[in-house]
């Protein structure tokens, strides 16, 4: 193959448009190439372009937006300022006043649409499954000698995450002829959808969680339990024998591990002595992290969790090189991102839920300073020293357990299903009893529970 330099004067490496080879074996520009070429580039025209888009977003800001935001702030309640009251149209005006924000804020701090819209819901796992998707790749990379995302964004290509969802956004979803429609767009919703709720019961800081329900660890396995399906009926609604060879996988590979699963987190709850996840950390707290008495249910809820999440060497649902993309063959463009945010949202609530049950939470020593002073503005009323120093140290914990399910990926290949089936059935749930049993020699021996030689 003889190389040479494109119509355009660029050297074949920069000039991907330039790029197509003959019957002879030479690079030629073909027709179709140069009729999609931007042959006329203005700035100007760019310029314009931009401008109208920006004029375009304040007219919907101001049409939309705007209303909306008065809707919201009529049905939520607001904070009394001394003798005066606050109304919608108050609250607005006094946004540009930073010293008569800060009541505002840290009342709307304490609310449940606080909780559920930023922290610890959907925006801050969002946040750190974008962080994931982006860090994943470069980890990959390092690790197999490559360079991974580099040219979108100057330091380490930071903002390819912007460019793929962009490029998702503009991409056109093609629905298969024969799909079930309904449900082809409902089960993305869904996924999503599901992966919040498990976001919702996992406590982040001390106060700070959506739903602190005395079952929260059993309502995880419940919600967890539909994902399977979700998968099943996707695939079954694309119409498709590849995806429903996925989705069939799917629910094969929960049989296989939904009971070592559920029994590695027993051993936890009956040191804890509860089901509440809140209180599963503050009995950690009080005495030590539980992966120090129940490493093996530890090792178990790990390599579930891998299965779960359908990542390698579990990744038998998509297999890439065995049946396209398993259960994701018919996906595109938003459909195909819906998934992959509910994937990665739900790798944050997995790893997450083991630094709950194994790590100690948000437990960790005091970092932060008692108080914080500002020189332009007094921030003092949003400081909370205990609910910093509790995120930062779960933030941290998670994020480390993310990095470890992430690293099978770059040095495990996929496993055969008979090897799948029979790791869950035979070796899992044995290893997930012994471990129960010595969580219950532990409280039968005086060594935890309460009066135990270790609590504190």
């Amino acid at each position: 193959m003889r190389y040479r330099t494109c119509w355009s004067g660029k050297g074949l490496q920069t000039c991907l448009l330039c790029i197509g080879l003959s019957t002879t074996g030479r690079w030629r520009l073909t027709g179709r190439d140069m009729a999609t070429y931007p042959q006329n580039f203005r700035f100007g025209e760019f310029v314009g372009s931009l401008i109208w888009l920006i004029f375009w977003i304040l007219i919907i800001v101001a049409l939309v937006g705007l209303p909306l935001l008065f809707i919201v702030l009529f049905y939520v309640p607001l904070p009394p300022l001394g003798d005066e009251v606050l109304t919608p149209y108050l609250f607005l005006t006094m946004i540009v006043d930073p010293s008569r924000t800060i009541p505002i804020i840290e009342h709307l701090m304490t609310t449940d649409l606080f909780r559920v819209a930023l922290f610890p819901g959907f925006t801050y796992a969002a946040l750190i499954a974008a962080v994931t998707i982006f860090v994943e790749r470069k980890f990959l990379a390092k690790m197999q000698l490559r360079v991974g995302p580099l040219y979108a964004g100057k330091i380490e290509g930071i903002f390819q995450l912007i460019a793929d969802g962009l490029k998702l956004i503009a991409k056109e979803i093609i629905v298969p002829s024969g799909a079930d429609k309904p449900m082809f767009w409902i089960a993305p919703i869904a996924f999503v959808s599901t992966a919040a709720a498990v976001v919702a019961l996992i406590p982040a800081a001390p106060g700070y969680v959506v739903a602190d329900i005395d079952v929260g660890l059993l309502a995880v396995f419940a919600i967890l339990g539909f994902f399977p399906l979700i998968a099943l009926l996707f695939s079954w609604a694309s119409n498709s024998k590849y995806p429903f060879i996925g989705g069939l996988r799917a629910l094969h590979q929960m049989i296989a591990f939904e009971i070592p699963f559920i029994l590695s987190a027993l051993s936890v709850v009956i040191l804890s002595g509860t089901l509440n996840l809140t209180g599963i950390v503050e009995s950690q707290i009080q005495s030590y992290w539980f992966i120090f008495f129940l490493p093996i249910s530890a090792f178990v809820f790990y390599i579930s969790s891998l299965a779960e999440l359908e990542r390698i060497p579990f990744d038998l649902p998509e297999a890439e090189s065995e049946i396209v993309a398993g259960w994701l063959t018919e996906t595109s463009g938003m459909i195909y991102g819906l998934i992959q945010l509910g994937s990665y949202v739900k790798t944050y609530a997995l790893a997450a839920l083991f630094v709950v049950l194994f790590l100690g939470g948000w437990a960790g020593p005091m970092v932060f300073p008692p108080e914080v002073e500002t020189p332009i503005i007094n921030i003092a009323p949003l400081y909370d020293q205990q609910a910093a120093n509790a995120t930062l140290w779960f933030t941290l914990k998670t994020f480390g357990m993310i990095l470890l399910m992430l690293l099978p990926r770059g040095i495990s290949p996929r496993i055969r299903i008979d090897i799948l089936l029979h790791t869950g059935w035979y070796k899992l749930i044995v290893l997930a009893f012994i471990n129960m049993f010595v969580a219950l020699a532990l409280i039968y021996g005086g060594i935890l529970g309460p009066g135990g030689l270790l609590v504190r």
